[in-house]
């Protein structure tokens, strides 16, 4: 039986946790900037622990320790540099304008990485933004001062209550955080003052990972985990009244719109699951999940029998999870990925060389793992171009 180190909950305080998967020596970080092989192997490790509320459904790392991350220079989050992912995030953007009318209004968005989605929020419908965020780079985003945005080079709290606005934007970062229901219920008091502030939220869709047996999607710094039905009752348990919610990006993300509740009932939504259904789903992930992980170990072990050289496209935090959970070393010596600001890093944990797509074409690779099937046809059109005749085998 494995002790779980956290008691409660972090988004509804249960103590009816039950443990689900665990996994040790995983790197804190998955996407810092490794200049050498020695440093990214050495770089320090944690255990996943993850646990299950009985309650709510929320997801978390039991074992997580809040103190150990850096999110600072050197950390490279973007997906820009995708022509599929910059679509994705335009239309995006557009979607909101629209929806809550967003026009000559004050942006707020939490985790902004370098500002590119708020760039556009702000481009396409005359806004102002500020965006909160410490990784982010002052001169990188040169659309920054033309679009009316700023950004403060921080983690959002408390002490900036005082900047008020009209939309309050978080993506991707809800599931960095521990204290879930804490930070919810800090959004909610910095908008209290202007009770018709829209808040938006994005967040990994954790039925999918459990569906999949996705255990590239389990990495240190994703402590916290929703589905429809448990991120909602997180926003409605402090105060919030839902009033979107929808599933986009290939039934990979969950979109959530909320406002102060006011008294208001939030109505639930068809995306919103059974806590019964969704423990039927934990129950066949945890069943499950080493079969996932000892297909995979078998195609790659084979591989490196038969000669066959193997590369992993995508050098972010589902390419260092795929690696170290499955602790190869060998069988792969080269991941790709597009980002220029990658190229010549290493991959924390496992120490494979990150290289630009154009390095294939000497490599000549026999096999290409995709690490999100969603830009698997961006990936054999750039290997076409290329000349470059490899299976291309999606996670």
């Amino acid at each position: 039986m494995i002790i779980l180190e956290k008691s409660s909950c972090p988004s509804c305080g249960s103590t009816e946790i039950s443990s689900i998967y665990e996994i040790n020596n995983i790197p804190i970080h998955s996407v810092l900037l490794f200049q050498t092989k020695e440093k990214a192997m050495t770089y320090p490790k944690r255990d996943i622990k993850l646990g299950f509320c009985e309650k709510c459904g929320c997801i978390s790392n039991v074992s997580f320790d809040t103190g150990v991350h850096e999110y600072s220079d050197g950390y490279e989050s973007t997906q820009i540099y995708s022509t599929t992912f910059n679509v994705f995030a335009r239309k995006l953007a557009k979607s909101l304008i629209d929806r809550y009318n967003l026009y000559r209004k004050d942006i707020i968005e939490i985790g902004c990485g370098q500002g590119e989605f708020l760039s556009m929020l702000c481009e396409g419908g005359e806004n102002r933004g500020i965006g909160f965020d410490p990784a982010y780079t002052p001169g990188r985003n040169e659309n920054l001062e033309k679009n009316q945005v700023s950004i403060i080079k921080d983690f959002y709290s408390e002490k900036y209550a005082d900047i008020q606005c009209d939309f309050l934007c978080c993506r991707m970062t809800l599931e960095h955080i521990y204290e879930t229901a804490d930070f919810i219920r800090t959004v909610k008091k910095s908008i209290e003052n202007k009770p018709d502030t829209i808040v938006f939220f994005q967040v990994p869709d954790v039925r999918r990972i459990l569906k999949d047996q996705a255990f590239w999607d389990i990495y240190y710094e994703h402590c916290s985990y929703f589905s429809p039905g448990s991120l909602a009752q997180l926003f409605r348990n402090n105060g919030f009244e839902v009033i979107d919610m929808w599933i986009d990006y290939e039934d990979q993300y969950i979109m959530l719109g909320a406002r102060l509740g006011q008294g208001r009932k939030s109505n639930s939504f068809p995306v919103e699951e059974d806590i019964l259904l969704l423990k039927s789903m934990v129950d066949i992930f945890s069943q499950n999940c080493k079969n996932q992980l000892n297909s995979w170990k078998i195609y790659l072990e084979r591989a490196k029998k038969n000669g066959r050289r193997v590369v992993l496209w995508g050098g972010g935090s589902k390419g260092v999870a795929f690696l170290t959970t499955l602790n190869i070393i060998k069988e792969i010596e080269y991941v790709v990925d597009i980002n220029p600001n990658k190229n010549g890093t290493y991959m924390a944990g496992t120490g494979q060389k990150v290289v630009a797509p154009e390095f294939l074409m000497q490599y000549k690779p026999d096999a290409v793992i995709v690490m999100n099937p969603i830009y698997r046809k961006e990936i054999q059109e750039t290997l076409d171009r290329m000349g470059i005749i490899a299976e291309l085998k999606s996670v």
